[in-house]
């Protein structure tokens, strides 16, 4: 399956999913997250695979969130379509039929964190960093990621 951002291969039965934009610190945009959604899609039908590994190319990060640059000229209807598109990616991830693990290296920020919520395991590098940034600026986390959180680690934690 050939991409842009995302490189979909199989090592025997598991499936390893790469961010592929380390330039841009693996930042998502619509191409990213179509392409993203794509893979699992043809792995959900892939009877040999067993276990997906989703991870980013680089050592600086797994997914360092959206890509600002790219929603920069975003209006309401834009923001939206982006909003419901990473939905859609984080439920195929979350709801798909064999165990899917988030190997974070590097950041994982909004989108990033919350990509690695919906995956059924996270392994985290020593340097790792998890965080929802964009609550600081007054935005919420546009993936489901106030959702997840708490379901994950419980309200005491997340808060």
């Amino acid at each position: 399956m050939q991409m842009n951002n995302v490189i979909c291969e199989k090592d025997g039965k598991t499936a390893i999913v790469t961010i592929n934009r380390p330039q841009a610190l693996n930042a998502l945009n619509r191409e990213t997250l179509e392409e993203i959604l794509s893979c699992f899609m043809a792995l959900e039908q892939d009877t040999e695979v067993c276990a997906v590994i989703v991870t980013g190319a680089g050592e600086k990060a797994f997914i360092a969130g959206a890509d600002i640059a790219y929603m920069q000229d975003f209006d309401v209807l834009s923001a939206r379509k982006f909003g419901r598109l990473g939905h859609q990616v984080l439920q195929a991830i979350e709801s798909f039929s064999k165990p899917v693990i988030a190997a974070v290296n590097g950041f994982a920020l909004g989108g990033g964190c919350e990509l690695a919520l919906a995956c059924d395991i996270r392994l985290a590098s020593e340097n790792a960093k998890f965080g929802q940034p964009e609550v600081n600026l007054g935005d919420i986390p546009g993936f489901g990621g106030t959702q997840r959180l708490p379901r994950l680690v419980g309200t005491g934690p997340a808060s």
